[in-house]
This record gives structure tokens, sequence and C-alpha cells, in this order.
């Protein structure tokens, strides 16, 4: 009798950026969180150095599935939404700005799906044309600290998917965590917003208008409260979901480009 052979199944793979170029410790504090919420939803997360020449970040996304956006203590540069900077706006990163670049560019061309978070979502809404708030004033305490697990409640658009998940998983204006002092004014290009800070309307979320490209950004952030918020994980699940269906989607390219791994020494 022949022996029966089984294909191991091959991971999804998620891409991210360091958080920032020039803070270790920052990174490292903030770099797990990420890498455990995508492994409890059944990903491989690849963590890339900011330091790499772009033309191997290039070749390490041909290999991936999805992209995911992190949060970062910087700020994204004004100028680059047609503003002069304000006293309260930070500094900008930008290896992590050509960094966010190249993943969007790649992840738009190919209809990667990408979940962006923080930092992440206003890199995104820069990057489509869209506009920010450099420091907010308002009546809700957006940045109320790291161990605050439930900061405010966002409110979330009927028809959405953020509001699939909340039905499934938590209630109709569910509590987030808030570590942020800057947020969307103007979304970008064919990005609706999906939940806000009903307190004060703060922009919480957008999605892609667009059904067959699965495009998420979040201002809070669900990797912190993926083990104790079934909606935290359930955001990460839909995403590495959407991953596996993309790979699915593209058998030839995936195939190729999984050739390269052997080649790359990328930071994992």
């Amino acid at each position: 009798m022949l022996p029966i052979y089984t294909v191991p199944a091959v991971s999804v793979r998620i891409a991210v950026p360091e958080p920032t170029s020039t803070d270790a410790e920052y990174n490292g504090r903030s770099l797990a969180p990420y890498v455990n919420a995508l492994e409890a939803a059944g990903a491989e997360p690849v963590v890339v150095a900011l330091s790499e020449p772009q033309e191997r970040v290039a070749q390490l996304l041909a290999g991936v599935d999805g992209i995911l956006l992190p949060g970062s203590r910087y700020d994204v540069d004004p100028q680059r939404y047609g503003e002069a900077r304000e006293p309260e706006c930070g500094e900008a990163d930008p290896a992590r700005t050509a960094a966010d670049e190249l993943f969007l560019r790649d992840a738009f061309n190919l209809r990667k799906p990408v979940l962006a978070i923080c930092h992440g979502l206003q890199t995104l809404n820069v990057w489509r044309n869209g506009t920010l708030i450099q420091d907010l004033k308002t009546q809700v305490n957006h940045r109320p600290g790291r161990d605050v697990i439930e900061a405010h409640p966002v409110r979330i658009a009927d028809g959405s998917r953020l509001a699939e998940l909340t039905s499934a998983a938590a209630p109709a204006e569910p509590q987030v965590n808030s570590s942020h002092h800057q947020a969307l004014r103007q979304p970008g290009d064919n990005l609706r917003v999906v939940a806000i800070s009903p307190a004060d309307g703060v922009i919480e979320a957008v999605e892609l208008d667009a059904p067959d490209h699965f495009v998420i950004g979040v201002q809070w952030h669900p990797e912190r409260t993926y083990r104790e918020s079934a909606f935290s994980l359930a955001i990460f699940s839909d995403f590495v979901e959407a991953a596996r269906a993309w790979r699915r989607s593209a058998p030839s390219a995936v195939g190729q480009t999984r050739l390269h791994r052997s080649a790359c020494s990328w930071k994992q």
C-alpha cells in the first residue's frame, strides 16, 4: 500500500513595519502585541526593519498576503497634507513614512488586505489624500494611558464590516482603548467613516468603499485587548481571513514569490 502524503498548509503571512526607525525600546514594547494578535488569529507575522533598503522591502512584500500598519510614537508630517506644523504636532519619522508608502502601494496595486491601527490609520488617510487634526482638543480624553482598556465608546455605522463584527462579538457601541492626540479630519479618497466617538465626533474607524478590497483602519489599539475582547480578536481574525482569501485568489503570484523566501534575511 502506497503511503499517503499530505502537503502542509502554507500559513498566511502578514507584513508589519517596525513602528519607528529610532526608538528600539518603543519598538520592543509595542511590537509584541501586534505579533501575538496576528498569531492568535492564525497568521505568520513578518516584521520588516525600517533600516532595510527599499529593494529588499519590495522583495519581501512580494511574499506576503496582507499588511498591517501599526502605531508609532511619531506624528505624520503635516506638510504631507498641505498644512503648516502646529506647536503641538510631534516630529515625523521619514523612514517609517517611506516604508508605509511602499506597503500601501503594494497592497493597493494588488488589492491585498490592509489593517491600519492608530498612526497606521493616519498614514493611510494622508496617503489617500485626506487630512489630520494635528492636536485634539475635546471633552473626551483620547490618551488616558496604555493601561486603560475601556477609554470611551465608539458608534459603528450600520452595514460596515465592523458592524458585522460587533453584532457577533460586542455591543452596538463597544468600549475601546485610546492612545492618540491626532485624528482624521477629512477622510481620504474612497475611505468611508464607519465609527466615531459619539461624545465629540472624532473619527475612530474607516473602511475602503470597495467590496473587493479589504481595508480597515481603526484609531484605537485592538492588539492590546485581543485576549480580553472578542471584538478585538474578531478584527484580527477577519483581517487574516481576508488575507487567506486573497492568497487563494492569487495562487500564481503567491507561488512565484514563495520561491524568494530563502534568499531573504528579513527580521522576523
